[in-house]
């Protein structure tokens, strides 16, 4: 049997170096682990645009649809702010988003012991936090049709649709239940069905598929600023919470900084089984491109790193191997070794992109011991 195809794209600013990393780590797993991948390179965003003179070639989207998974870095910087929309970077990324159908974007929230202290909240609070957000990603304001800005009268209107499908809610919620059945079992619904329909019928079809296919598990409903307000007060009431496009891009950046770093967030984005039965896949770390930082050698890996554990957990029914991954990050983390961007005022001096790669490669040889 071939191995499973890889397609990298690292993208702009720091993240060729951090995904430098990950490729490391990929090395490890096919000499140590005989977890062989076949991988290939090719570029996105502003890189891509360089290039090709738009975000994404033709020939690298039709790659990423044809592969088992793609791995990204970030994309944008400030050199392409004045590019028309139609071509900044982050339309590369939409672009993939939109044609993998990639609709159940999966962000956790997990806070390691040994960051508890940099969130913003007490350390009661966060400590051992461990959630879920699956937020719908490929329909809702951000592809509703009609869109854009047009003249009425002497001003300027700007429109946005907000539009979603039974089928569009009832495949994410799915998604949501059976991660569930994975972790607590509790899956928290987020809309605004006080005010908008969209939100009354993402509450009724939920609310269906719950009753029709996964009793099992406990559903609640919630507001979405209500959602909002709940993670900063008492985060640790949730399990799996699912939510739309909208609400999720924003309760998800929320849940992230409960944890202190953008600089430890993976994510995942899964769409439909191909014919192998894989999901469709995109992995990529939460944080942007920090273009003020790049090419110094301070940015933060364990993103990156972890985006890849989750690759091997959902992509490749890797689940030991993504937690041997995971827990070499966290080990790391527990003995003191640190990026700049988890270091307190006191602690020792932090190490380079390269030497964050080194400590996890050395915590996996460890891990074989």
């Amino acid at each position: 049997m071939s191995n499973p195809s890889l397609l990298i794209l690292p993208g702009d600013g720091i993240g060729p170096e951090v995904m430098d990393q990950v490729i490391r780590i990929i090395d490890w797993f096919g000499e140590k682990r005989d977890l062989k991948f076949d991988v290939e390179t090719d570029l996105v965003g502003g890189a891509a645009y360089d290039k090709h003179g738009v975000p994404l070639a033709d020939e690298t989207m039709a790659r990423a649809l044809e592969v088992d998974a793609v791995l990204l870095g970030a994309v944008g910087g400030p050199a392409y702010d004045d590019l028309d929309f139609s071509v900044k970077p982050e339309r590369g990324l939409l672009r993939l988003r939109k044609e993998m159908d990639l609709f159940s974007n999966l962000r956790p929230a997990q806070c390691f012991d040994a960051l508890a202290d940099f969130s913003s909240l007490k350390k009661d609070i966060v400590a051992g936090l461990d959630l879920m957000i699956v937020r719908e990603l490929t329909s809702g304001v951000y592809f509703g049709e009609p869109r854009g800005i047009h003249k009425e009268g002497n001003e300027r209107v700007g429109v946005n649709t907000q539009r979603y499908t039974e089928a569009e809610i009832a495949r994410v919620a799915r998604s949501a239940f059976e991660l569930a059945k994975r972790r607590n079992n509790k899956v928290c619904s987020m809309e605004k069905a006080n005010v908008m329909e969209s939100g009354i019928l993402w509450r009724d079809v939920v609310t269906e598929i719950h009753q029709a296919e996964y009793p099992e598990v406990e559903l609640s409903h919630m507001y979405a600023d209500n959602g909002a307000m709940q993670l900063v007060r008492a985060p640790k009431q949730f399990d799996v919470i699912v939510t739309d496009n909208l609400f999720g891009d924003i309760l998800s950046d929320c849940a992230a900084m409960l944890t202190g770093s953008l600089g430890m967030l993976p994510s995942a984005s899964l769409g439909a089984p191909a014919a192998n039965g894989r999901p469709k896949a995109l992995y990529e770390p939460v944080h942007g491109s920090a273009p003020d930082i790049a090419g110094q050698g301070k940015a933060n890996p364990s993103a990156c790193i972890l985006s890849f554990a989750m690759a091997l957990r959902y992509s490749f029914d890797q689940g030991e191997e993504a937690t041997r991954l995971e827990n070499a990050v966290q080990s790391v983390l527990a003995s003191g070794v640190r990026t700049a961007d988890l270091m307190q005022a006191g602690e020792a001096d932090p190490v380079s992109t390269t030497e964050m790669g080194d400590a996890v490669l050395a915590a996996l040889d460890a891990s074989l011991q």
